[in-house]
């Protein structure tokens, strides 16, 4: 059944089952993985669940990119497990809120296009490394915790069974689509395995035993922390760690999903909505989040492609946090194992590994090297950062290598030289090497016709160049710069001396 319906900014044809259902699935998903991060980083259980539902919602209805789902996710919350263990939940809060402030300014302010600068390696990188983490972390489920807290793995039976269900969860999310697509493999799995451990009367660890999730509605909050300078220095590293890492991961998520529904995203949008859900988590008692490609990548793949499937997934959560924890705890983990690993596996860039002998050398470094930071440091916006710098360093270097000069006297007796290639930090030395001041003539003329002036070490290189030939007791002429190189030189005409050589005969076009 699809109709046509006006909800808050957006206005498109909706598939109501498949919102629905999806909505259902990413929820039975998101569960286990907010559980899970709020107890590694020492928090109560609501505390995820309720950075879960908040982050949904308002990134649902305000966000930049249908289709896409926020939640409490373990990126973010890494980076404050120190945080927490020094100053106390407290300061979570407030750390939480100042982030969602960043996010929000850095879509104010439009920064969220600077994601376009990241390269494809790195996204391959990222993509492939968050998958391993995903799949890791299903993997740690196959352990248990005994009454002295000791964890360990399952072991004969418990294991046997539980190794069994989450077989069974992955047989269905494969061959289940191939039969028929009106409902999520995922929710089918969960629903197929739930009944054959409730109908055999199977013993095997559930959502239970993770934690109890029944709870109240999150009421309003302002964070007990004194409001000082000394304050601000302890939260601000942090909130700005966190903010950089949800953005990242939010807008590369946001990125993922334009390419697979072949649609366009606002990022500037999304970033607002991401700091908006973050500071409601701070004044609401939720341990702050981003968006969550697994869950994503379940909500696409059960047929989402608006925002209805992402409020219902967090009203859902919500509904389970007031009357429905009884039956959710009961969920075999086994089920919910299988689908994230499924997850884990289609997250993973296959066609990465199937074109690397196709890609240049610097580019499979740079998404080996991400992967890796992402895997080892579980820090996804160093991965980028450092993915991102070595990709910029090996285009200067490569660029570097591009500038190269036509030389040749014309019939006045004036050396001509044309330069091709930019000029900028890395080709500077290349450029200066190409001139020969001791036995050039009187006059030389350097053509920018094919060349650019990029930065200020290009505008260094030709200021050294000029007083290299005046020793000479010769002249450099510059011709044909474009309008922004003759700005740049102008610019710059207090600290350089430059002779520029007007052509009526050619002008090149300014940039727009």
């Amino acid at each position: 059944m699809k109709n046509t319906i006006n909800l808050f900014d957006f206005s498109k044809k909706i598939n109501y089952k498949n919102e629905l259902l999806a909505g259902f699935t990413v929820a039975m998903t998101m569960i286990p993985e907010s559980l899970s991060f709020a107890i590694l980083a020492g928090l109560s259980p609501l505390t995820g669940l309720y950075a879960a539902c908040i982050m949904g919602f308002v990134t649902a209805v305000l966000g930049g990119r249908p289709g896409m789902v926020s939640g409490g996710a373990g990126a973010t919350i890494v980076v404050l497990i120190a945080l927490i263990q020094s100053h106390g939940i407290e300061y979570l809060f407030a750390t939480v809120a100042l982030a969602g402030i960043l996010q929000m300014l850095v879509g104010i302010f439009k920064l969220g296009k600077f994601v376009r600068l990241i390269p494809q390696p790195v996204m391959y990188g990222f993509l492939n490394g968050l998958a391993i983490i995903i799949f890791m972390a299903q993997v740690e489920q196959f352990k248990i915790t005994d009454s002295n807290g000791v964890a360990g793995w399952l072991q004969g039976t418990p294991l046997y069974i539980m190794g069994g269900l989450t077989a069974l969860t992955i047989a269905v999310v494969y061959f289940f689509p191939k039969i028929t697509k009106a409902v999520p493999a995922s929710l089918v799995a969960i629903i197929v395995v739930f009944a054959v451990v409730l109908g055999f009367n199977i013993q095997t660890k559930t959502v239970a035993d993770i934690a109890h999730i029944s709870g109240s509605l999150p009421s309003f909050h302002i964070p007990k922390i004194p409001f000082s300078m000394e304050t601000l220095q302890i939260i601000f590293p942090y909130a700005l760690i966190m903010a950089g890492v949800g953005l990242i991961e939010s807008l590369l998520t946001l990125s993922m999903v334009d390419e697979i529904t072949n649609s366009k995203g606002n990022a500037n949008k999304e970033s607002v909505a991401q700091g908006l859900a973050n500071i409601t988590n701070g004044f609401f008692g939720g341990m702050g989040g981003c968006a969550m490609v697994a869950q994503t990548l379940v909500n696409l793949n059960a047929g989402s492609r608006a925002r209805l499937s992402g409020i219902i997934a967090s009203l859902m959560i919500l509904m389970i946090i007031l009357i429905g924890a009884p039956v959710i705890e009961k969920i075999p983990m086994a089920a919910l194992v299988g689908v994230m690993m499924m997850v884990a596996i289609s997250t993973f860039q296959w066609v990465s590994i199937r074109i690397v002998n196709k890609m240049p050398k610097s580019d499979i470094f740079v998404g080996i090297t991400v992967a890796l930071i992402t895997v080892v440091l579980h820090n996804l916006a160093l991965a980028v950062l450092v993915g991102v710098i070595i990709s910029a360093l090996v285009f200067a270097w490569d660029n570097a290598k591009m500038i190269r000069a036509r030389k040749y006297i014309d019939e006045n007796g004036i050396r001509h030289y044309e330069i091709y290639g930019p000029l900028f930090f890395g080709s500077a030395t290349a450029f200066a090497d190409k001139f020969d001041p001791m036995n050039d003539p009187e006059e030389i003329v350097v053509d920018f016709k094919e060349s650019r002036i990029v930065d200020m070490s290009a505008i260094d290189a030709l200021d050294k160049l000029s007083k290299r030939y005046k020793q000479q007791g010769k002249t450099v002429y510059l011709r044909h710069l474009s309008e922004d190189c003759r700005k740049m030189l102008k610019n710059a005409e207090a600290v350089i001396e430059v002779n520029i050589q007007e052509d009526p005969t050619y002008k090149v076009m300014p940039e727009k």
